[in-house]
């Protein structure tokens, strides 16, 4: 059984991986297929280098995870339902309004 302790730090650690736009590109390119660094770097167009921060951050975070394919490696999703998390994300993110961030956004500047 999970803690609370435990369950809080999977949350801050999948909001962290999801608080930049090249993790949130990176975890839905993924989320179709695995995918090798030198694809993943030219589907979106950034070097490998910046791209090997990104993806050892997602390793530290738990959400992607390494497979040894002869003298290559290969990135999933730690788990598949990574991928129906981000989906169930997506969604709720499209009922959001547009036209705020948040509704205290005037009187507390939040978001």
């Amino acid at each position: 059984m999970l803690t609370l302790a435990t369950d809080l730090d999977a949350l801050t650690r999948f909001g962290r991986a999801l608080a930049d736009p090249i993790r949130c590109r990176l975890l839905l390119v993924l989320r179709e297929a695995p995918a090798y660094p030198s694809d993943l770097a030219d589907t979106l167009g950034i070097s490998r280098t910046r791209l090997s921060n990104h993806l050892a951050c997602l390793r530290d975070c738990g959400l992607v995870v390494t497979v040894p394919d002869g003298r290559r490696t290969r990135y999933e999703l730690a788990d598949p339902r990574l991928g129906h998390a981000l989906d169930d994300l997506r969604n709720a993110v499209v009922a959001v309004a547009s036209d705020r961030t948040c509704v205290d956004v005037d009187d507390k500047g939040c978001c």
